[in-house]
């Protein structure tokens, strides 16, 4: 089918495992043939009278031996056919999920994490079980059918065997016809599958912001009213392919019937023998397990189908930011940042979110960013990382255009401390550690921690630098993880550092003591800094003051207190809530 042609390459590599495993079956079904000539001949036999102990002793012999090279053959065609449908799930998620390492933040934008999780899981599984058990049931039930209507009609007549399989076109009509309606539903029930599963992730993850409003009731009615979606999807679907069989089944009934009212009289007459009969209706029975299993099959494969569909969809996402083919891979900056007349909008956003941007940062300066939420500040940042392009203008790390720069030499040598303080779940170790490959001595994990003053409160907890965190790092505090993070940041050693508003968490001293530790760096590293708090960025070299994507008001702490705008106007502002607090 057109939905796994991207899969080419896959069973390119894999064919000999195929061609093994669908030999194995071919012997299978070959041997599955001898069991109604043996008891053509045993009937045969005994209807003659010409049938002795040693006979019977070889005819069940042979019975046997079909037995066991049948067990075999399944044994060996399903270790090919199934392994190598376990490779598949394999590649196919492999490959997956490094298309979707590649994909830029505007698609993380636009898709939920429930629809990417039954993606990597759901959609995947359902194409293994098409181009596994759906595929080799396919080709088992075409062996099967010309087969046993070769031996049909070498058993009897051309006549009877025509008479037994008048069903066929009603059977391939049946089969399109139901087909397609099981391949739209299927979709179906994957959206309904996505959007249970997005909505049962979202739960789990805001379940302290649920309890903390008493909002239990109401978030499970909502949770009910998806799952009763997805079990009417599934239900409509089980309807459709739960009707299939039974009327594939009644239809190949009408047609056993028929055999044995013409052929019974076939025998009857003399023209042909009782043996002869019963091994006909014995391969006419081997054509009903393919009849019946063929509505499971088309079932299998329109799901699996549906499934690929969906996940050509993302292989086809092409990624926003694209490397040059002669990228400058640097090992180090020297830090030195330039924006000039930089514009930037977002995808299907009507308005800029920077307009005309300019400054400059030298090597070792600190540039903070301040300004209320939406005016633009965490876009710069993105810009630098190269998360996104921009509209126009242009951005310069060391007089190089971002553009010109490989995206492994840009990110490594910035260090980023983003708002959301995403930790894993493994070690406090593992996670400060993140940016290295390979095992790094605990020393720099060390000097990383005490840098961003959260070494002693590591030290409290019993296993220490060994403490396992829970999902997102539950078990820190929010200051905690922010700590974790610039630690994070700063055992890679950055040319440039940027903090997010990654100090709001921290109380005043130890936010201090930060600052202090990061200016101690000097001309090592140049620093950006976004904050809300006045207090953490006047020391900077230079300030820049956003408000709807421009830049209002420029200068070092004093100098814009001098300005008596926007920025004198927050600070006093800032001044009194201190006030207050006390």
């Amino acid at each position: 089918m057109h939905s796994f042609k991207r899969l080419k390459k896959f069973f390119q590599e894999n064919k000999r495992g195929y061609i093994v495993g669908l030999i194995w079956l071919l012997f299978v079904d070959l041997v599955q043939l001898i069991v109604p000539k043996i008891l053509e001949l045993l009937t045969d036999s005994f209807q003659n009278n010409s049938i002795n102990r040693s006979d019977l002793i070889k005819y069940c012999i042979y019975i046997v031996l079909t037995g066991v090279g049948i067990g075999v053959g399944r044994y060996l065609w399903r270790i090919y056919i199934i392994g190598n449908s376990r490779k598949l799930e394999y590649y196919l998620r492999k490959k997956l999920f490094q298309h979707l390492s590649t994909l830029s933040p505007n698609y993380y934008n636009h898709h939920k994490t429930g629809d990417l999780m039954s993606h990597a899981t759901n959609d995947i599984n359902s194409v293994r079980m098409a181009l596994g058990f759906g595929t080799i049931m396919l080709i088992d039930s075409l062996f099967i059918i010309i087969l046993s209507l070769f031996m049909m009609i070498r058993t009897t007549s051309l006549k009877l065997t025509i008479i037994a399989v008048f069903n066929l076109p009603i059977i391939i009509l049946l089969t399109r016809k139901f087909g397609n309606i099981i391949y739209n539903k299927s979709k179906e029930v994957q959206i309904a599958l996505s959007d249970l599963t997005e909505t049962t992730q979202e739960n789990f993850s805001g379940i302290r912001v649920i309890k903390s409003f008493v909002q239990e009731d109401l978030v499970s009615q909502e949770f009910t009213k998806t799952n009763n979606r997805n079990f009417q999807k599934n239900l409509d679907l089980v309807k459709i392919s739960g009707s299939f069989s039974p009327l594939l089944q009644f239809v190949f009934s009408i047609s056993l019937l028929i055999t044995i009212f013409y052929g019974g009289k076939q025998v009857i007459s003399g023209n042909i023998s009782l043996g002869s009969f019963i091994a006909f209706n014995s391969y006419l029975a081997l054509l009903n397990w393919p009849t019946r299993a063929l509505g499971q099959v088309i079932n299998v494969l329109q799901r699996g189908a549906a499934s690929m569909d969906r996940l050509n969809t993302i292989f086809d996402e092409k990624p926003d930011i694209v490397e040059k083919k002669e990228a400058i891979v640097l090992d180090k900056f020297k830090g030195e940042i330039e924006f000039k007349d930089v514009n930037f909008k977002y995808l299907n956003s009507n308005y800029n979110a920077l307009n005309s941007i300019s400054f400059k940062v030298n090597k070792g300066d600190t540039l903070a960013i301040i300004g209320k939420s939406g005016s633009g500040k965490t876009t710069i940042l993105s810009l630098l990382l190269r998360l996104y392009d921009i509209e126009s203008g242009s951005i310069l790390i060391d007089n190089i255009n971002i553009k010109d720069i490989s995206l492994a030499s840009l990110r490594k040598n910035i260090g980023y401390v983003p708002q959301d303080n995403f930790l894993f779940s493994q070690t406090l170790e593992d996670n400060i550690a993140f940016s290295f490959d390979d095992e790094i001595p605990i020393e720099k994990v060390y000097e990383a921690a005490k840098a961003s003053e959260v070494y002693d409160n590591i030290l409290e907890f019993p296993d220490g630098f060994n403490t396992i965190l829970g999902e997102r790092g539950v078990t820190l505090s929010g200051g905690q993880k922010q700590r974790v993070s610039i630690a994070r940041a700063l055992i890679k050693n950055p040319s440039i550092l940027i903090l997010d508003d990654s100090l709001s968490a921290v109380d005043t001293a130890t936010e201090e003591n930060i600052l202090n530790n990061l200016n101690k760096l000097g001309e090592n590293i140049t620093k950006i800094i976004i904050s809300h708090r006045i207090s953490t960025i006047q020391s900077a070299d230079e300030i820049l003051l956003l408000d709807d994507g421009v830049i209002v008001e420029r200068g070092k702490h004093k100098e814009l207190l001098k300005l008596d705008g926007l920025y004198k106007d927050l600070y006093d502002r800032q001044l009194l809530e201190e006030k207050f607090e006390k």
